[in-house]
């Protein structure tokens, strides 16, 4: 067609109740890990940028935290950051996992989509865990609730789909420049990358209530020995119990963390790393404003 436009870019809204799939399906179209993935709730926090650049188009995902209903100051903020990603983006893909019974999240996030006036996608994700026969009734029930755009059943785990969903997106955003340079694939420092890593193996090695009590700051992130990047993190949880946990018999679970952590950071960053991790108590941070602000949760974000 003579009026294509050369060059296609925009910003695509991932949201979803929690566990659907929103990371693996964003790190599965990078080629990199970027959100980080657990089958615990409440993993993704922060909305975070990741960048698909190829030579005609450039989207940037924003993989939202999973809505739910909150039980507290932080998941408040994560509900805040996930619906104000509606007013800034060209489409928005509305995620659900093939294998979870639909629910009253999903209605809730549906009602909030009533005032998007962007295309909104339904993307059914996880069909490789279901039969098929199952999948077009699934479909039929959502059809009900709204009119979508487009329906895509996707696995982002064996990346069913995946490619095709990136085309489509690429036809329906808007003529625009490359916003972010070819190799950048996130436009978080990588001090939060860092600080998510070392979370997602705590949320990967603990257990209960603990994994949900913890945040990590990357305080020091620069200076080499022995050809070495030194990084040091402060893990902070709201219970002397809980830093027992994480600390371990002897020091070995906070060893392992370290460990499983460090592998994933020299991967991320390419050179060797010396990790140093320490845990200290703050009561209730979850509900205290002006310790989220300091741990990066931060309200006017979201404005």
């Amino acid at each position: 067609m003579p009026n294509e436009p050369k060059h296609r870019s925009g910003f695509v809204a991932i949201i979803g109740r929690p566990n659907v799939g929103k990371s693996t399906f964003m790190n599965r179209i990078l080629g990199e890990k970027i959100a980080i993935m657990s089958p615990k709730a409440q993993t993704t926090r922060n909305k975070i940028n990741g960048i698909y650049t190829r030579k005609d188009a450039q989207i940037v995902f924003v993989d939202t935290p999973g809505i739910h209903k909150p039980q507290n100051e932080l998941d408040q903020y994560m509900d805040d950051a996930a619906l104000s990603t509606l007013k800034e983006v060209d489409a928005v893909l509305f995620m659900v996992a093939a294998d979870d019974e639909p629910g009253r999240g999903d209605q809730w996030i549906i009602d909030a989509l009533a005032k998007v006036k962007t295309p909104v996608f339904l993307i059914i994700n996880k069909i490789d865990l279901i039969h098929p026969d199952d999948l077009l009734p699934l479909i039929d029930h959502y059809n009900k609730l709204r009119k979508f755009d487009e329906v895509f059943p996707i696995s982002a785990t064996m990346g069913n789909n995946v490619d095709e969903l990136v085309e489509k997106l690429v036809a329906t955003l808007p003529a625009g420049p490359q916003y972010y340079p070819d190799d950048e694939l996130s436009d978080h420092p990588e001090y939060f990358v860092v600080g998510e890593l070392i979370r997602e193996k705590i949320l990967e090695l603990t257990n209960e209530e603990v994994p949900h009590a913890v945040a990590v700051v990357v305080e020091r992130m620069k200076d080499y020995v022995g050809g070495k990047l030194q990084i040091e993190a402060n893990i902070y949880v709201e219970r002397p119990g809980q830093k027992g946990i994480l600390i371990g018999k002897g020091g070995s679970m906070l060893k392992q963390i370290g460990i499983k952590s460090r592998l994933d950071i020299e991967r991320l960053l390419g050179e060797k790393v010396n990790l140093k991790l320490w845990v200290k108590v703050q009561k209730n941070w979850r509900d205290n404003d002006a310790y989220l602000r300091a741990l990066g949760y931060n309200k006017k974000d979201l404005r």
